[in-house]
């Protein structure tokens, strides 16, 4: 396998691993958040933000890193690597913009407001990341 294979199968495989979790996110875990009880909230929400950045952050890092990297190595069509970065900034931008300002507001307690808020901003990302999908495939065809 040459190197510009194996750059290019490692973000497939960073990209894909984050768009089944971003799906994950989306459809069951943000919406069972209203479920957790007013009482436990406040711990469940601490946790659920440590827990999930230590999963998330190293995932989403090396998705970055990877496209960066195959733009610079010339590994894929710039067009394509233009568009997967493109919708990076929109992953990284929503996430910094809308989903950890809902996840402040509820880390003080249960927010009907700020909950609803995360789970219809959060299908940007999704959108996002899903779309990604075939722009990291596409130059492993």
């Amino acid at each position: 396998m040459t190197p510009e294979r194996l750059l290019l199968g490692n973000h497939a495989a960073a990209t894909l691993f984050m768009v089944g979790l971003v799906w994950f996110v989306q459809v069951v875990h943000y919406p069972l958040l209203a479920r957790v009880g007013r009482a436990g909230f406040v711990p469940y929400e601490a946790a659920h933000m440590r827990l999930t950045t230590r999963v998330v952050a190293p995932a989403m890092l090396a998705e970055a890193g990877l496209a960066v990297a195959i733009l610079i190595a010339g590994a894929a069509p710039v067009g394509v690597s233009l568009g997967g970065l493109a919708l990076l900034l929109v992953v990284w931008g929503s996430t910094a913009a809308l989903q950890v300002p809902c996840h402040r507001r509820l880390e003080r307690g249960f927010d009907a407001d700020a909950h609803r808020r995360l789970v219809r901003s959060n299908w940007l990302r999704t959108a996002a990341w899903t779309a990604r999908a075939p722009l990291a495939l596409l130059p492993l065809v």
